[in-house]
């Protein structure tokens, strides 16, 4: 099946033609060099520096990180992280990017074999590869390749966990992507999907206010019939001043709602609310594994940077 564009109801803020809720131009190129099937997100694509302040302190506790190991436990196991962005999950899949607490032994005994990061959006596939070939030069372990939640570049039943955070799986609509993923997952594999439960938390209630036809219900009751588990988690902004606070809500919230909410509401902190939603394939996690040796499929947009793809 040719590859889908995101439900209208994908991303909050954004206008249907892609632009930014203030109306800037992604970061880079957005034109020519977007993979079919692509619909610009507003936080990643158009404020990057912004939206890395985000990844740095939204739960800063990692308790998103504890779920996700708990539910789809990657340790040994090839994974793949959809709409990567920016990178950050790379090395915490790969036990290279220790939480708060944890050692690097712990961390190493729980990493994945394998983690390939796949980004539609140039700029940031730029600035994963760079985060990649900080964390793993010899490219054994962690790459970054050019791709879509619709045409993942890997074989079939090549990878153990699919996981993607706040990326393309809104809800209805991301059938294709679901498929993709049980494409390429091995028997006893998981596809994880994090994404903002809008039905609790003072930023779900904006991010409600922000995509009123956002019915957080239904995108329930989706997964639901998909064969999906869930679990909630409650998670804190954490940001170490109120410029960086403000630029973060900005990037997620049209300019209107950004002034009112940020003129009701002091500080530098927020709660907030994740949804961990989760579903097997049959069969033994980890089972018929492919030729390590063979590495994930080449990157057919040629997107190597430091001979890493």
């Amino acid at each position: 099946m040719p590859p889908l564009p995101l439900p209208d109801e994908a991303r909050p803020g954004a206008d249907l033609d892609g632009t930014a809720p203030d109306g800037t131009a992604p970061d880079g190129a957005a034109g020519e060099d977007v993979l079919p099937g692509v619909r610009p997100s507003p936080n990643a694509w158009y404020h990057p520096d912004a939206y890395a302040l985000e990844n740095a302190h939204v739960d800063p506790d990692r308790r998103v990180d504890a779920v996700l190991r708990e539910v789809a436990g990657w340790a040994g196991l090839d994974v793949v992280d959809v709409g990567c962005g920016l990178g950050v999950m790379l090395g915490r899949l790969a036990g290279l990017d220790p939480g708060p607490g944890e050692d690097a032994a712990a961390a190493a005994r729980g990493a994945a074999r394998s983690v390939v990061g796949v980004e539609p959006h140039p700029p940031l596939r730029e600035r994963a590869q760079r985060r990649a070939l900080a964390l793993d030069p010899a490219g054994a372990r962690v790459r970054v390749v050019a791709g879509t939640a619709q045409a993942l570049p890997l074989p079939d039943a090549s990878v153990d966990v699919v996981l993607a955070r706040w990326a393309y799986f809104f809800g209805p609509g991301c059938e294709p992507g679901l498929a993709e993923a049980e494409r390429v997952l091995r028997p006893g594999g998981a596809v994880v999907v994090v994404d903002t439960d809008a039905s609790r938390s003072t930023f779900g209630g904006w991010f409600s206010r922000a995509r009123p036809r956002h019915d957080a219900a239904a995108v329930r009751r989706f997964w639901r019939r998909q064969g999906f588990s869930e679990r909630g988690v409650d998670v804190r902004w954490a940001f170490p001043d109120r410029a960086s606070f403000e630029a973060v809500v900005r990037v997620e919230l049209p300019p209107a709602l950004a002034d009112e909410v940020l003129a009701a509401h002091p500080g530098t902190a927020l709660d907030d609310a994740v949804a961990v939603r989760w579903r097997r394939t049959p069969g033994r996690p980890g089972s018929a594994p492919a030729d390590p040796a063979a590495g994930p499929a080449d990157d057919p947009a040629g997107a190597a940077v430091g001979g890493r793809a």
